[in-house]
């Protein structure tokens, strides 16, 4: 059926020994419990929780709008029928070091394998809009160690995230992931990187896994993977892709039904009903149903 058959101890040490192995992990965002599944099916190394996906999907815009519990029930439904590592974006951690303390918690509860914290203002903004606003690196470097003071399972990743390059410039964010790595963090999320340069500058000054951040239409290159492995990092994320073919199709499709009256000509762009329940593992249902409807108990007992 369609459920993980991992615990979240074991998503993590996975996510952990990949991170140590060398290579670059490809790691997709998911739309929703579902897409992860196609995510894990495709040979993904992880799913990706994207605050902007969420609240994009709860119809809002991403400046912080959306909660840490709104973001830990979607994360359990995620980890739920996946068995790949899961990382979700935190924001801010929601508020002061001890929110950041708690965010981490419910983030573990929810069997995620990390998360990463940022240090925008609360509340933030997209990582790729103008007019950021950092805070101080003292108040983010509290952050990050009322969230490890707070971990409970020491194999759950956390990464920070410095948006100081636009607001700071390359110097100020590279110094920022220095400090906030002596802080604890086990991993650096540089957002809005300019160029190949950059991302190679970061790699030679910071000696922990490295994110590059590949969302279509920002501020940056979308790097190849094998750029990418040539410069050192450990993730090549795709926060938002699935979310924007997803509503790419939705609006396309919904614009061919209104000019032509039907849904035929979409039939072929669509996913079948026979992969539907495959994906959703139909047949293993009925067969657990049968069986237990089926149970009787032995004579004597």
């Amino acid at each position: 059926m369609l459920h993980t058959r991992t615990t979240p101890g074991d998503r993590r040490r996975t996510f952990r020994e990949a991170l140590a192995s060398g290579r670059l992990l490809r790691i997709p965002g998911a739309v929703n419990p579902y897409s992860a599944r196609l995510i894990q099916d495709a040979g993904f190394d992880a799913v990706y929780l994207s605050g902007a996906v969420l609240a994009a999907d709860l119809g809002l815009p991403d400046i912080g709008l959306t909660t840490a519990t709104e973001i830990a029930d979607r994360a359990r439904q995620i980890t739920r029928v996946t068995d790949l590592p899961a990382l979700v974006d935190a924001d801010t951690g929601f508020g002061e070091p001890m929110n950041a303390a708690r965010t981490l918690q419910l983030m573990e509860d929810a069997g995620l394998a990390g998360l990463h914290l940022e240090d925008q203002v609360n509340p933030k903004r997209c990582g790729h809009l103008d007019g950021k606003r950092v805070v101080p690196r003292e108040e983010m470097t509290r952050r990050l160690r009322a969230a490890v003071d707070a971990r409970r399972d020491p194999d759950f990743l956390l990464m920070a995230r410095t948006d100081a390059r636009v607001v700071e410039g390359l110097d100020a964010a590279i110094g920022r992931a220095k400090a906030y790595v002596d802080a604890g963090a086990d991993a650096i999320f540089p957002e809005a990187l300019a160029d190949e340069a950059e991302f190679e500058a970061f790699r030679n000054a910071v000696d922990v896994p490295l994110l590059a951040n590949m969302t279509e239409f920002g501020k940056g290159p979308l790097l190849d993977t094998r750029t990418l492995e040539d410069l050192g990092y450990n993730i090549a994320l795709y926060p938002v892709t699935l979310f924007r073919l997803a509503m790419g199709a939705v609006e396309d499709g919904l614009r061919t039904l209104a000019a032509e009256g039907t849904q035929e000509p979409l039939l072929e762009r669509m996913q079948s009903r026979s992969r539907l329940y495959e994906v959703l593992g139909y047949e293993q249902y009925a067969a657990f149903d049968s069986a237990v409807f089926d149970f009787t108990l032995p004579p004597g007992t």
